[in-house]
C-alpha cells in the first residue's frame, strides 16, 4: 500500500521519480511553504543588491558564456534576461511528450524553491499555475547538448512565462500570448538573472530519467514473469533459480529475479511432470535469466539512486549560496546523469536481447510436446516464424543505439564550454530502447502463452495461470495463421498498462499469498 502524500513541499520534502510523476499527473499537490517562500524572496533581494551595487557577478550583470567579461548596465540586466530566453531558444526536431514537460516544470520548480537561485515568487507561481491547469509547454526535442543546463529545451519550456512560444492546453497547440490574453495575465518581466536560473539546469535530462526509471522497471517487471511461463512452456529447470546457487554470488538484482521465478514456478505441475527428465542444462537464455535480468536490475536500480540526487539538488548557475557568496560552478553539469542513462541504455537493450533469443529457441520445436514454429499444421502456415523477425530488428536496432553519448563532447559558446555531456541525448536514447524493448516483450508474451497452451491440461503456478486467462481476454491461441501485427499491438497494449504486474497484484489479495520478494515491485515506494 503506497504512504505517498497528497501534498509535496517544493524545495523542502524529498522528491523521488515516483513523486515527480505524481505531482505531474494530478496525484499530488505540489506546494511551496511560507518558509520556502522566505529562502526565495531573500535570494531574489541579494540578486537585486548585486545589481544596485554594480559588482560584477555572471549571469546577473554580464553576458553568457564566453561574453561573461561583457558588463550590463543595471537599466539593461531586465532586458538580458529576456533575451537569453529568445536567443537560446533554438531546439529543432519533433517535440517531447506532454507529460516529459510536465515533468521538467515540476523539477525545475523544487530546484528554485531551494533558494539559491535569485528566482522571483511571482515567477515560480506563474509556473506553479502552469503545473496545475495543464498548460504546458512545447519543447523540441534535439538542441541541447546538457552542459550549461539544458539550454534550448529549458528556454523552449519558459518562453510562455513571457508570452512567447506555444503550448499545449485542452487538447490544442495555441500561442502562449493567446492563452495569456484568454486568462487575462501579462507577461512576466523577468528580474535580473532570472532568465538564466531558469534555462540553466538539467530538467530535460532528469526529466527523461524520470520515465526510464518507471518504463525501465515496468520491463523488468514483466520480463521476470514472461520469463517465467516461457520456462513452463518450454519445459526448463528450476534449479538455477535455487537459493543456495545465488548465495554464492550474491547480487541484488540475481537474487531478486531468482526469487521471484520460484515464486511464480510455485506449485507447478508443469514443473513436476518433467523434474526426472535427462535433460542436464537448458540454454543460457533461460538458465541465466537471474544473471541477465539481475545485472539490468543492478543498473536500473543505480539510476534510481543517482536520480534522487539529482532531483534534489540545485543545478543552476551561478548559485547564491548567501550575501557574500556567489558560486559559478559546474552544477548544470548532465555528466553523472549522462552516464547513468548509457548504462540504462545498455541495460534495457539487453533486456530484449535475451527476450529475442528465448522467442527465437520457443520455435526451434526442440522440446518434447512443443511444435516447431508453435503451431500443428505448418506449412500451409508459417506460424510464429516472422514474429521473431521483429524482435530480431528490434534488438538490432537497440544495438545501435547503445553507443554512449556521454563518449563523446563538442565544445560550444567559442569554447568557454569545452566538455559537454550530451547527456539529452542519452536520455532520448535510453527512452528509444526501452521502447522497443516493450514490443520485444509484448512478442515474447504472445509465444510464451503460445507455447504454454501447449502444456494444458496440466497447471501452472497461481501467477502464472491467471496471467495466462489475462493474455487469452486479448489475444487467442492461434491454431492457423493470422495478421498477427494486431496480436503484437494488443500485447504492447498489456506490456503499457503493466498488466501482468496488475493481475500478479490481483491474486495477491483473492488468494491471500504473498508475491513481494527482495526489493518491492511497487514501484510508489522508489
Amino acid at each position: 500500500m503506497s504512504t505517498k502524500p497528497k501534498t509535496f513541499l517544493y524545495g523542502e520534502d524529498r522528491m523521488t521519480a515516483g513523486t515527480a510523476l505524481a505531482i505531474a499527473r494530478g496525484k499530488t499537490a505540489g506546494l511551496i511553504s511560507d518558509e520556502s517562500r522566505k529562502k526565495i524572496n531573500a535570494s531574489s533581494k541579494i540578486v537585486a543588491d548585486i545589481v544596485a551595487e554594480g559588482h560584477p557577478v555572471y549571469g546577473i550583470n554580464t553576458g553568457f558564456g564566453p561574453l561573461c567579461t561583457t558588463s550590463i548596465s543595471k537599466e539593461e540586466t531586465k532586458i538580458l534576461q529576456k533575451n537569453i530566453l529568445q536567443s537560446h531558444s533554438v531546439g529543432v526536431g519533433k517535440s517531447i511528450p506532454q507529460e516529459i514537460a510536465k515533468l521538467m516544470l515540476v523539477l525545475k520548480v523544487h530546484a528554485l524553491a531551494q533558494g539559491y537561485s535569485g528566482i522571483a515568487e511571482t515567477t515560480l507561481d506563474r509556473i506553479l499555475w502552469h503545473i496545475e491547469n495543464d498548460a504546458t509547454p512545447v519543447v523540441p526535442s534535439q538542441g541541447s547538448v546538457g552542459a550549461s543546463g539544458d539550454l534550448a529545451p529549458l528556454s523552449h519550456l519558459f518562453l510562455p512565462l513571457i508570452g512567447l512560444g506555444k503550448v499545449e492546453y485542452e487538447n490544442k497547440t495555441i500561442d502562449a500570448h493567446t492563452l495569456l490574453e484568454n486568462k487575462g495575465f501579462e507577461p512576466l518581466e523577468l528580474g535580473p538573472k532570472e532568465g538564466l536560473a531558469l534555462i540553466n539546469g538539467t530538467q530535460f535530462i532528469a526529466a527523461h530519467a524520470v520515465k526510464a526509471v518507471e518504463r525501465l522497471h515496468a520491463c523488468l517487471s514483466q520480463a521476470d514473469v514472461i520469463g517465467a511461463m516461457m520456462i513452463e512452456g518450454l519445459q526448463g529447470s528450476i534449479k538455477p533459480f535455487h537459493n543456495e546457487l545465488h548465495a554464492l554470488r550474491p547480487f541484488k538484482g540475481n537474487l531478486h529475479v531468482a526469487q521471484r521465478i520460484q515464486r511464480l514456478l510455485k506449485g507447478s505441475e508443469i514443473l513436476e511432470d518433467h523434474i526426472d527428465c535427462e535433460r542436464v542444462q537448458d540454454p543460457y537464455s533461460l538458465r541465466c535469466i537471474p544473471q541477465v535480468h539481475g545485472a539490468s536490475r543492478n543498473a536500473w536500480l543505480h539510476l534510481k539512486e543517482l536520480l534522487e540526487i539529482e532531483l534534489n539538488s540545485v543545478t543552476d548557475n551561478p548559485v547564491i549560496i548567501d550575501r557574500n557568496l556567489t558560486i559559478s560552478g559546474g552544477n548544470f553539469h548532465g555528466q553523472p546523469l549522462a552516464m547513468a542513462l548509457d548504462y540504462t541504455c545498455l541495460a534495457s537493450a539487453e533486456i530484449g536481447n535475451i527476450s529475442d533469443r528465448r522467442i527465437y529457441l520457443a520455435l526451434e520445436g526442440n522440446s518434447l510436446g512443443l511444435p516447431k514454429l508453435l503451431m500443428e499444421d505448418t506449412g500451409i502456415n508459417s506460424g510464429y516464424m516472422i514474429l521473431q523477425y521483429t524482435s530480431a530488428a528490434l534488438a538490432s536496432e537497440n544495438k545501435g543505439l547503445c553507443f554512449p553519448a556521454s563518449a563523446d563532447s563538442i565544445p560550444t559558446s567559442l569554447g568557454q564550454e569545452d566538455h559537454v555531456s550530451m547527456g539529452s541525448i542519452s536520455g532520448r536514447k535510453a527512452l528509444q530502447v526501452i521502447e522497443n524493448v516493450e514490443k520485444i516483450l509484448a512478442i515474447e508474451l504472445l509465444t510464451a502463452a503460445q507455447a504454454f497452451e501447449f502444456r494444458k491440461p496440466l497447471k501452472s503456478g497461481v501467477f502464472l495461470d491467471e496471467i495466462h486467462k489475462e493474455i487469452r481476454k486479448q489475444v487467442t491461441f492461434a491454431d492457423k495463421d493470422r495478421v498477427f501485427s494486431e496480436d503484437i499491438e494488443k500485447g504492447i497494449a498489456m506490456i503499457r498498462d503493466k498488466t501482468l504486474i496488475k493481475v500478479i497484484e490481483r491474486v495477491q489479495k483473492r488468494e491471500n499469498v504473498a508475491f513481494q520478494v527482495a526489493f518491492s515491485d511497487d514501484f510508489e515506494q522508489y
